[in-house]
């Protein structure tokens, strides 16, 4: 098992901490909205850990469902299942021990949080089968990756305002843009197997989708910055995360795979910033 210790780790992308971090910057705006700017230490463990297993998770039970479609795509041709090294079953199992290990951080945290857990485990675990049938599968990879917004919220005031669920209908709007970017380079891998893409459903209009996209999260964060009287340095942050996506925008419109990729990859930044403009905010208002 040691010996395949690093096989696993590249199965659930421990190499590529990008994924991570795009379910993580939500969840921290989430936390930190939902506790006016002091969010207990023990959730920020909670779900800072849990973000990251819960990722893993996902990442083992999508190369299960993709495996067959994998070995057709140069990008993802040597992921371990898919070449050989490990079994479905394994990864399954590790998808399994991994949900487990991330049950048991919340089960300190109220019933409401737990509830929503299982959701978000199902819409987790269900979402690599999207791509067989949506058209737009990185709709749904949103809530997924969103999700510990609405969960923050619980954890923090025992319900789930409105306010959660907008911010959750941002994400699903960030996911595609950012997603469809990532799809974009395998757009012509993703026709020949005849899987489903936002790029390929988006077709000659993907660019401007994309950024469509980016308006609308960026126009919710506006929205959520004026409701809660946020001050100069929140859009100080908001500002920056509008200039990474016309950063976005000089790598994507020529749709070449390398640029799309690096675009995709750089929403760490966007996302980034935008939380770092939250934190700004409570921690001045608070002095």
């Amino acid at each position: 098992m040691f010996a395949r210790l690093p096989l696993y780790l590249r199965l659930v992308r421990m190499d590529k901490p990008i994924g991570s971090l795009l379910l993580l910057w939500p969840t921290l705006n989430a936390l930190w909205i939902a506790s006016d700017g002091h969010p207990p230490v023990s959730l920020l463990v909670i779900f800072t850990l849990g973000t990251v297993l819960m990722r893993s998770a996902g990442c083992a039970i999508n190369d299960y469902a993709d495996r067959d479609f994998d070995r057709h795509v140069k990008r993802t041709a040597e992921r371990p299942i898919t070449s050989g090294r490990i079994r479905a079953w394994e990864a399954v199992a590790i998808a399994a021990g991994l949900a487990l290990v991330s049950f048991l951080l919340i089960l300190p945290l109220n019933a409401l949080t737990k509830q929503l857990s299982v959701v978000a485990l199902f819409v987790a675990a269900s979402y690599p089968f999207t791509k067989r049938f949506f058209a737009i599968p990185q709709a749904y990879l949103g809530i997924a990756f969103g999700f510990g917004i609405p969960m923050a919220f619980a954890a923090v005031q025992d319900h789930v305002p409105a306010l959660a669920w907008i911010m959750l209908a941002a994400n699903v709007f960030w996911s595609v843009a950012y997603d469809t970017e990532y799809a974009m380079v395998d757009r012509d891998d993703d026709i020949k197997i005849g899987i489903r893409t936002s790029a390929l459903t988006f077709g000659r209009f993907d660019v401007f989708a994309i950024m469509l996209c980016y308006a609308v999260t960026l126009g919710i964060y506006v929205w959520v910055g004026v409701t809660l009287g946020f001050g100069w340095l929140y859009w100080l942050g908001w500002a920056a995360a509008v200039g990474c996506a016309i950063y976005h925008y000089t790598l994507i419109r020529g749709r070449e795979r390398m640029p799309c990729f690096a675009a995709f990859r750089h929403n760490n930044w966007l996302g980034g910033v935008l939380f770092v403009g939250i934190a700004a905010h409570y921690a001045v208002a608070g002095l």
